[in-house]
């Protein structure tokens, strides 16, 4: 009778140190190969491209995602958890902003060791983020390292601040960055402006720069957009996907159920249904229960259709830098508008191949580096470059197409 090994009965027989220096060296091939890559750079060639490969050295290096961590989802919830943890909390200054309808919002200044003329940065945070999320510190830090004075815009009913009408905010709606925007100017008249939007905050900027179009390049040196779902039609289905998208989508869906339970709490005369609101799990569902009929959009696909910002680029003039990862499970690969940067010459679209949504994770020990990971590097070196004097930025500006 013919006796056959089976699989298990070699792995009984062969050392287990040789087992796992033979998986180990297939993993760590396949990380290699797979998640270690430059990232991809697409952007017409002319002034703007050529200032970012002269002083943004980061745009040359590979992005070497955390090793035992580079999985999108896992780098999503690992980077907001470890920044959370380490990142102690901002001492703001605060200014309540009263808005024209009555409502108002919170805008966080930070601007220690700061010069009074020094260029500000407003950042606008992403879907119920505000200036003590983890990833808004990191920029925040980053800024103030470079001299750059920080004012960071919580959205209505965010950042600690109440409601005091029944409106809150969406990412077709510009209306009150453009009040904020005209604020900060007529405080600061003369002083050099940039801003920096991450996820819904970056829809929001984007849909502003394209609507303003070349009045926002009077307004704005610079900007940067992070982890923006370019296509919300497409970022919307991605973020339904089972299991962990979907849980990552139900956990936003519960913050913003919240924040107009907030409302309802202090006793607004609101016009909405909050038994309906509440059955909502997905953000589609609390947009069909609430944003769409807030800001009179006739459906969730007109309100997606208005959001959405991957059609809009030829109209930016604002020089822009947009930061995305391949694997995003709020934006797939495919959604992101690759062509529209390469024939844009005002914006340059930046694509590591790992990182997640806002994540971003370098190195083996990434809990020592959480101020200088790939998101802030990649902040500092374009900022600073763009602020400094010898790269002739605002040169580039005067005389470009």
């Amino acid at each position: 009778m013919e006796w056959m090994l089976t699989p298990l009965d070699i792995l009984s027989v062969v050392p287990r140190w040789y087992v796992g220096a033979c998986f180990g060296t297939v993993f760590f091939i396949y990380y290699l190969r797979d998640a270690v890559k430059l990232p991809t750079i697409a952007c017409a060639p002319g002034k703007f491209r050529q200032f970012l490969e002269d002083n943004v050295p980061i745009l040359k290096e590979k992005f070497w995602p955390t090793l035992w961590c580079f999985e999108s989802r896992a780098q999503t919830v690992l980077a907001s958890l470890l920044r959370s943890q380490l990142l102690p909390e901002i001492l703001y200054r605060r200014e309540i902003l009263r808005l024209s309808d009555g409502g108002q919002v919170a805008l966080d200044w930070l601007e220690d060791g700061c010069a009074p003329k020094s260029p500000i940065v407003i950042i606008l945070p992403g879907l119920t983020g505000a200036s003590q999320a983890d990833y808004v510190k990191t920029l925040v830090r980053a800024a103030n390292k470079l001299g750059l004075r920080v004012v960071v815009f919580n959205n209505r009913g965010l950042g600690g601040i109440s409601l005091k009408t029944p409106r809150t905010y969406c990412a077709a709606n510009c209306e009150d960055l453009s009040a904020v925007i005209h604020h900060v100017q007529t405080l600061n008249p003369n002083v050099p402006l940039a801003a920096t939007g991450i996820s819904m905050g970056g829809l929001i900027l984007g849909n502003y720069l394209a609507a303003e179009e070349l009045a926002a390049r009077k307004k704005f040196a610079a900007a940067m957009v992070i982890s923006v779902p370019w296509n919300v039609f497409k970022g919307s289905e991605s973020i339904e996907k089972p299991f962990l998208n979907l849980m990552l989508n139900r956990h936003l869906c519960e913050g913003l159920c919240k924040l107009i339970e907030g409302a309802e709490e202090l006793g607004i005369d609101v016009p909405w249904d909050m038994n309906e609101i509440r059955k909502s799990r997905t953000i589609r569902e609390f947009d069909a229960n609430f944003t769409v009929k807030q800001f009179g959009f006739k459906d969730v696909f007109d309100y997606y259709s208005q959001a959405t910002l991957h059609n809009k680029l030829h109209k930016i003039a604002v020089p822009l830098l947009c930061l995305n990862a391949a694997d995003d499970p709020f934006q797939p690969l495919d959604a992101i508008p690759v062509e529209a940067a390469n024939n844009s010459k005002n914006i340059a679209m930046v694509i590591t191949a790992r990182g997640g949504h806002i994540g971003f994770l370098e190195g083996i020990m990434p809990a020592y580096q959480t101020e200088t990971q790939y998101m802030s590097r990649l902040f500092s070196q374009y900022f600073s470059a763009v602020f400094r004097e010898e790269t002739g930025f605002f040169n580039l500006l005067d005389k470009a197409d």
